[in-house]
């Protein structure tokens, strides 16, 4: 039997976008020791839970499993009733999240042509009709989700990195704060829950002896930081979070996305980006930061 207080197995479900990268989130589930389940039809969902909960959390061998990863594309069986599978589990009191992964369409296009793979809902006709159909049957699951993440403009790396503290455990880590920087020539990202705007600083881009260099460096970072209103941006950034981060740490939120841009998300929103995961780095806020754009030009 469950020992009182014991919450039992944490079940988060993974599923987005056709190409938006689950098969890669599968695998940084795997890697941080969750039990990782691909397109398991929803009807059986209920009875791997109570399956788990007749064992005691045992799914494999004799180790407990108390974290379970359900990763479903749009051709899993019974995926139309997933939101309501969700609701209802929720309800029964199992600790259940819902984590969309998302894209441009751009962004989906490339990747299919790349790999050379039939999109799942295309048929006969063409790829980006396929994408457009796709999201409109994914958008009301879309708006439930717990975190919406974009993985446009990410590769493979970038996007372990960036999915990777949903998955850690801990209770001195109740929220999850990511710091992204971009490039706005490059799109805004989807998942953003607040957008920064660097362009009030001066660009290293046109100072000869910092344009090939990153905000990751020293001289791009002192050179941007030494600039009229860029601490005290940092100072005001620090001063709007406070009272949101209270809010999201009462209402048990566990992952935010605070992105930051630039023209090309080189120098000015790297910089920053890496100033400001410090200063909003604390006991009860795990941080970390994620540079899209560097490269890209």
């Amino acid at each position: 039997m469950r020992e009182p207080g014991d919450p039992g197995p944490e079940i988060v479900v993974v599923t987005g976008m056709s190409g938006a990268g689950r098969s890669t989130v599968g695998k940084v589930m795997e890697d941080r020791g969750w039990y990782v389940i691909d397109n398991l039809p929803i009807s059986l969902l209920p009875d791997l839970l109570h399956i788990s909960a007749e064992r005691e959390g045992k799914l494999v061998g004799d180790s407990p499993v108390k974290r379970i990863g359900i990763v479903l594309n749009v051709r899993a069986r019974g995926f139309d009733t997933l939101a309501e599978s969700i609701r209802l589990l929720t309800e029964r009191g199992w600790r259940t999240h819902l984590i969309f992964l998302d894209a441009t369409n751009e962004a989906l296009v490339r990747r299919f042509e790349s790999v050379r793979r039939p999109h799942p809902l295309r048929g006969t006709g063409r790829l980006l009709d396929a994408i457009v159909r796709e999201r409109e049957v994914l958008a009301d699951l879309r708006a439930t989700a717990e975190s919406v993440v974009d993985t446009s403009g990410l590769n493979v790396h970038q996007l372990s990195r960036k999915v990777g503290p949903l998955f850690m455990t801990g209770s001195d880590e109740r929220l999850r704060l990511a710091v992204l920087s971009f490039g706005f020539k490059y799109g805004v990202p989807l998942d953003a829950d607040f957008v920064f705007d660097m362009r009030f600083l001066p660009n290293p881009f046109w100072v000869p002896e910092l344009r090939p260099h990153t905000g990751r460096e020293t001289r791009v970072a002192d050179f941007v930081l030494s600039q009229p209103g860029a601490r005290e941006f940092i100072d005001g950034v620090e001063t709007l979070m406070d009272p949101v981060i209270a809010g999201y740490l009462r209402e048990n939120r566990r992952y935010v996305t605070l992105a930051v841009g630039c023209t090309g998300g080189k120098h000015r929103s790297v910089a920053i980006a890496e100033a400001v995961a410090a200063r909003l780095s604390s006991d009860e806020v795990t941080t970390f930061v994620v540079h899209r754009d560097p490269g890209q030009e």
